[in-house]
């Protein structure tokens, strides 16, 4: 790692979340090993954690020693750990963004007091609203506004997610169907992903999305997309993700739950909102849209019957 250490540190956490994603992307002027920079994303995507927990306790939730996060403060600029941290204390400090998180981890610390089948589906309801709650708190306003942009007027938008984010893919692709035009699965012919890639054109719009444990093939996608001249949207869980450098817009889910897999709730829940910002953007395009799919579905049903 490089001895020098950054001139100004940040002092936001909008300002780290920023540094974050410049260093995933070569860009900070600077760099940090993979193992520290995937710290250092964990860290600014859950600052209610790291402003409470102790050196230690951090140290043991990343498998690394506490020295590492001291090094990485001073790798930031800072003078230790103690004034890293400071950063996240403030940003938490009297905010509401962080109501719904501290509320989840009081109820989650209480037995629930109905029966046992009701327990696993409250806790899982908890644990999906403080998901949700964390993706909120790191939305970016012009990331938003880039991302309803593109989707809205691209010629074309391609959709691709493996094993559960399949499902994810699918339905962003049906419900973005439904307000315009030329939306699909990135396969969808089955042709091979290759295949259709090559088929694209600069200015085509690429949506990944995966989480850890990540696939790499669809990282792969996205930084192909990229340079073949698509824009690339992706959604997935940490500014340490490889899907990230490719990407134009990139947005955060977390996903932390008791489920075995890993949680989709709160990656629905963004979808649909961001479905939403797209379809007030395109306005009367969108409802057109809607109408003739309404009108069709009205005739098929009057020939079936």
């Amino acid at each position: 790692m490089p001895e020098e250490a950054v001139a100004e540190p940040p002092r936001t956490i909008e300002d780290l979340r920023a540094l974050a994603l410049s260093v995933g992307r070569d860009e900070a002027g600077f760099s940090l090993g993979s193992k520290a920079h995937d710290v250092f994303a964990k860290l600014v995507e859950a600052p209610e954690q790291s402003a409470v927990r102790t050196i230690s306790e951090l140290a043991d939730q990343f498998g690394i020693n506490p020295s590492t996060l001291t090094r990485l403060a001073k790798r930031l600029g800072f003078e230790g750990f103690s004034d890293f941290q400071a950063v996240f204390r403030k940003a938490i400090a009297n905010d509401q963004q962080y109501f719904y998180s501290r509320q989840a981890g009081r109820l989650m610390a209480t037995p629930s007091a109905g029966g046992a089948e009701i327990e696993v589906f409250e806790q899982l309801a908890r644990e999906t609203a403080a998901n949700v709650d964390g993706f909120l708190g790191q939305l970016d306003s012009a990331s938003l506004k880039g991302a309803t942009a593109l989707l809205a007027s691209a010629r074309r938008v391609r959709v691709h997610g493996v094993r559960q984010f399949h499902s994810l893919a699918s339905f962003l692709t049906y419900c973005l169907g439904m307000v315009r035009s030329d939306v699909a699965l990135l396969d969808a012919p089955r042709l091979g992903v290759a295949e259709a890639l090559s088929q694209l054109e600069p200015g085509d719009v690429v949506i990944i999305a995966s989480c850890a444990p990540y696939t790499r093939s669809v990282a792969e996608v996205g930084r192909v997309a990229a340079a073949n001249g698509q824009s690339v949207i992706a959604i997935t869980d940490s500014r340490s993700s490889p899907l990230v450098p490719p990407a134009e817009h990139a947005f955060f889910i977390p996903h932390a739950s008791s489920f075995y897999s890993n949680s989709m709730g709160a990656y629905v829940v963004f979808c649909e909102a961001l479905l939403n910002l797209v379809a007030r953007e395109l306005g009367d395009k969108a409802l057109n849209s809607l109408a003739g799919r309404e009108r069709l579905i009205a005739e098929m049903n009057i020939e079936i019957g």
